[in-house]
C-alpha cells in the first residue's frame, strides 16, 4: 500500500520536472572576492516537491565535482571554489565561482550577470575594511576613476564597452600611510540584453474600400534568454523623419503612395526606460514590379536591403568613371572620330532606350577630351619637326625661322602634353 501511494505521488513530479528551470543560486554580500577567514551565505531558489510528498524537501550542493553533506535551502561557506545546486527533479543551477584572497587589498565585482542598462558596482577593500586612500580605479590598464578615500566605484547603465578586466589601487595607514598597493585584475562582462535589430520586409497588403494597402515592415531583434521577458518598444524612421514614434508593436505599413518613393527605413528597439537603445541597418523598399508583388504576406525578403527588379540591388549613386587607359595601336593623324568600339558602335551613337551606358561607353566618353588635345598636339609637333628637318636640309631657305626655332627648342610644353626635343643642328 505504501509503494501504491508513493508511485501516485510520484507520477506527477516526473511529468513537472521535464518542464522545470534550473534553479537560481544567489550569494550574499553580493561579491565573488572575500579575505581569508571570511563567510558567505549561498542561497538556491527554484522548484519544491508538494508537501504531500513522503520524502522531506532535499537540496542538493556541489563544490566542483563534490557533493556537500547540507540539504538546507541555504549554506555558508569560506572555502574556494565552484559552487552548484539542484533541487528535486530540476537541472543544475549556474554555477558561482568564490575566491579567497590574503592580500592586502581586493577588488569585489557582482557574482551576478550584468546586462546592458544595469548599474555596475565595484568595490576596493582593504584588509579587515581598513580605509584606502588615493584610491584609482582601473580598467584595462587605463585609469577610469579617482577618489580620495573609500568609494565604490558604479557605472549607473552598464554598456557593452565597460565589460573588461578591472583593478584597483590604494595606499593604507598600516599604521603609518603605506606605499600604493595594487589589486588582482578580475574580469567583467557586460552581458547584451537584446540584439541589434533587423528591419525586415513582410509583404503587400491589399486595401479595402477607401482605404489604403502598403508594404509592412516588421522590427525583428531577440533578447537574451534570462531576460525573455523584459518588454520592448520600437520606433520606425523614413530616411531621418521618426513615422512611427516608440510603440509596443513590431510593425509597421507603409502607405501605397509611399512604397513607389523608394525611400530608406530603418527602425529602433528599446527598452520601456529607454536605458538600452539599438538601431537596425538601412532598409530601401523594393519598387513596382520587384519580387515582393508575387510574394505572400509572410514570406520575408531575403536580405535587409531591397531588391530591384532583375535581382539587382537599388542604386542612386553615379557609376565610378575608370581612369585606366585602354591599350591604343594605332591613332589617326587627323581627328578621334576613328576609334574603334565592338559591333561597331560609334562614340556618338545613342545607346538603346533605357539601357545603361556599358564600362567601354564610359571610359571612351571621360578619354575623348584628351584624344583631342593629344591629336592636335602631336600635328602641331608633326609640322614643326618637318620645318626643323627642311632647315637642315637647306639652312638658306629659312633665315628668318632659324632664330625662332632657337628660342622654342629650350622650352617644354606644359604638364600632361607631350615634350618638344630640340635637334642640334
Amino acid at each position: 500500500m505504501w509503494s501504491l501511494a508513493a508511485f501516485l505521488l510520484l507520477v506527477p513530479s516526473i511529468g513537472q520536472a521535464a518542464t522545470l528551470e534550473k534553479p537560481i543560486l544567489s550569494l550574499h554580500p553580493p561579491w565573488t572576492t572575500i579575505f581569508k577567514g571570511e563567510r558567505v551565505t549561498l542561497r538556491c531558489d527554484g522548484y519544491h516537491p508538494l508537501l504531500l510528498e513522503l520524502r522531506p524537501i532535499s537540496t542538493l550542493w556541489y563544490l566542483g565535482h563534490l557533493l556537500l553533506p547540507s540539504h538546507k535551502k541555504s549554506i555558508e561557506v569560506q572555502t574556494p571554489g565552484i559552487y552548484r545546486c539542484q533541487t528535486r527533479g530540476a537541472p543544475v543551477s549556474d554555477p558561482i565561482h568564490l575566491s579567497v584572497s590574503n592580500d592586502w587589498l581586493i577588488l569585489q565585482v557582482p557574482y551576478a550577470v550584468v546586462f546592458e542598462g544595469e548599474p555596475l558596482v565595484m568595490r576596493c577593500r582593504g584588509w579587515y575594511d581598513k580605509v584606502v586612500y588615493k584610491l584609482h580605479y582601473y580598467q584595462d590598464d587605463q585609469p577610469v576613476r579617482y577618489f580620495h578615500s573609500s568609494a565604490n566605484y558604479t557605472v549607473p547603465q552598464a554598456r557593452a564597452s565597460d565589460s573588461g578586466r578591472y583593478q584597483c589601487s590604494g595606499t593604507m595607514r598600516i599604521p603609518v600611510e603605506s606605499a600604493p598597493m595594487f589589486s588582482a585584475k578580475v574580469a567583467v562582462t557586460v552581458q547584451e540584453l537584446f540584439q541589434a535589430p533587423v528591419l525586415r520586409v513582410m509583404g503587400r497588403v491589399q486595401g479595402r474600400g477607401p482605404a489604403l494597402g502598403g508594404v509592412v515592415l516588421r522590427c525583428e531583434t531577440h533578447l537574451h534568454p534570462q531576460k525573455r521577458d523584459t518588454p520592448l518598444q520600437f520606433a520606425f524612421y523614413k530616411y531621418s523623419r521618426p513615422v512611427r514614434r516608440f510603440d509596443w508593436g513590431t510593425e509597421y505599413m507603409v502607405p501605397e503612395p509611399e512604397v513607389e518613393e523608394l525611400e530608406t527605413y530603418w527602425c529602433e528597439a528599446a527598452t520601456a526606460t529607454r536605458s538600452v537603445r539599438k538601431r537596425s541597418p538601412w532598409l530601401q523598399l523594393p519598387g513596382p514590379g520587384s519580387p515582393l508583388d508575387l510574394a505572400s504576406t509572410t514570406a520575408p525578403v531575403p536580405k535587409a536591403a531591397a531588391l530591384a527588379p532583375a535581382n539587382k540591388p537599388l542604386s542612386f549613386r553615379k557609376p565610378p568613371v575608370s581612369r585606366s587607359v585602354p591599350a591604343v595601336t594605332s591613332v589617326p593623324n587627323t581627328t578621334s572620330a576613328g576609334l574603334q568600339f565592338p559591333s561597331g558602335r560609334g562614340p556618338t551613337a545613342e545607346p538603346p532606350a533605357c539601357a545603361p551606358p556599358t564600362p567601354l561607353e564610359q571610359t571612351a566618353g571621360a578619354l575623348k577630351p584628351d584624344v583631342d588635345l593629344l591629336l592636335r598636339e602631336m600635328q602641331l609637333l608633326k609640322g614643326l619637326l618637318s620645318r626643323v628637318v627642311l632647315e637642315l636640309k637647306e639652312p638658306k631657305a629659312f633665315p628668318e625661322h632659324r632664330e625662332t626655332l632657337e628660342t622654342t627648342s629650350h622650352f617644354a610644353v606644359s604638364q600632361g602634353t607631350p615634350e618638344t626635343t630640340a635637334v642640334e643642328s
